[in-house]
């Protein structure tokens, strides 16, 4: 008998039983090869429309981004001054991940080094932590804020500060609400405080990219509305799958987690 998932044929010396492979000790007849690839990305695709149907927050998400962008075309913002309102929505982003931080009550730290040092599950860590990624996200967004402040592919003129502040308004909620949601469910669980640290990165990167990628090759009301929409799909889709990493966190007990 030759294993099917090792490939470790049999011989007669082995006292394994016969159902049983002697090397990675799986039943033969209960192996399953694993999935082609395109059939893996589609089942995960699958599962995570189905936690995005069954998780409120993510229509939360989705009303806030689409009432920015009404507030956005009703004060006559151009694509520029509309990327400076997602930049405030990152800075809230981030704010809200260092809250998140500060507030774990039980954490993990595997896998997880700073400065080539493992990172101890102590509660001083996530004050350490919470300082490092304020800083180095505050720098990322400072810099970000140059870029978009010096852009010259379009004119500067006078933002329109009452539409600003309420698509920050709007969004402060949204996260508000989100972060207020999130520090329950942690608490339930044990997440992974390295995780919750480059998680906000992840989310994002893919965001602002969609955005300066339209910004820099195209501009007007087509513009407006189609990088509104894929930025609202890349905030969404960051979103479920930031959800779906630390499910398995939470739902773990403490002790098992």
């Amino acid at each position: 008998m030759i294993c099917p998932k090792c490939g470790y044929q049999r011989t007669p010396a082995v006292t394994n039983p016969d159902w049983q492979c002697p090397r990675c000790q799986i039943a033969y007849a209960k192996y399953k090869p694993p999935a082609p690839l395109a059939s893996r990305i589609a089942a995960g695709g699958r599962e995570l429309a189905v936690e995005a149907r069954a998780d409120h927050s993510v229509y939360a998400l989705i009303a806030a981004n689409l009432l920015a962008l009404a507030i956005a075309w009703y004060t006559r913002m151009s694509l520029r001054e509309l990327m400076m309102v997602y930049w405030i929505q990152s800075v809230i982003i981030g704010i809200t991940s260092a809250i998140r931080i500060l507030n774990l009550e039980r954490f993990s730290t595997e896998g997880f080094s700073m400065n080539n040092r493992p990172v101890a599950e102590e509660p001083a860590s996530k004050w350490k932590v919470a300082g490092f990624f304020a800083f180095h996200y505050g720098f990322f967004h400072f810099v970000y804020l140059m870029f978009l402040a010096v852009d010259g592919k379009e004119p500067a003129r006078g933002m329109s500060a009452a539409g600003t502040l309420l698509c920050a308004l709007v969004f402060a909620a949204n996260h508000g609400y989100s972060v207020l949601q999130n520090i329950r469910r942690d608490a339930a669980g044990r997440p992974n405080l390295g995780t919750l640290m480059f998680l906000p990165y992840a989310r994002i990167v893919p965001m602002h990219f969609t955005i300066l990628l339209g910004g820099a090759f195209f501009g007007g009301t087509w513009a407006f509305a189609l990088f509104g929409a894929l930025k609202v799909a890349a905030d969404v889709a960051m979103h479920t799958i930031e959800h779906h990493i630390l499910a398995k966190g939470r739902m773990l007990p403490p002790a098992a987690a």
